[in-house]
């Protein structure tokens, strides 16, 4: 076998890791970095577990104790209604986003349980096409025989027919 080959495999199958290289062999072409990639370069898993660093933060930590002005009292106040209020906001938003993310899980498990649906019934659809080959192969001996009487019928026509010739111009001359 060459290096060729045995480095790229050969008649054109299916190459694989396991050595077979086609279906009929066991082959597959199934990678498993590929069936686990995450759906989405930014999708939290444990090759991307996030930014454990980031949170909210709308003020600054105070380092030390201090006093605070009126002013500032004030205003951290108005901050804080305002915070408090986005906070729900955003509470309820990350629940609609927590619930879309759900609704996409819950359609990519369905397609996938199509695509299992494909692949049995792709399957069984390539079973009876192999089914139907083995059944032609099986016919190919009767067809040989009939072949075979029809040559030896048309020889015997042609014998027949140059002897019948032989007579005729053996009897002109």
């Amino acid at each position: 076998m060459s290096l060729q080959l045995r480095l790229f495999g050969g008649g054109g199958g299916i190459a694989t890791k396991n050595g077979g290289d086609s279906l009929n062999d066991g082959g597959h072409n199934i990678d498993k970095s590929v069936a686990l990639a995450a759906t989405s370069a930014d999708a939290i898993s444990p090759m991307n577990p996030g930014n454990f660093a980031s949170g909210e933060r709308s003020v600054p930590i105070v380092p030390a104790p201090r006093y605070f002005t009126k002013e500032e009292r004030d205003a951290m106040k108005k901050l804080a209604t305002e915070k408090e209020k986005g906070a729900r906001y955003s509470k309820r938003a990350y629940e609609s986003l927590g619930t879309i993310e759900a609704a996409d899980a819950k359609v990519h498990k369905a397609h996938r349980s199509y695509e299992r649906v494909v692949a049995d019934n792709e399957l069984k659809k390539v079973r009876a096409n192999a089914g139907l080959a083995k059944h032609l192969h099986g016919l190919r001996p009767g067809y040989a025989r009939l072949g075979l009487g029809i040559d030896k019928a048309e020889n015997d026509a042609r014998m027949r027919i140059d002897g019948i010739k032989a007579k005729l111009t053996a009897g002109m001359n």
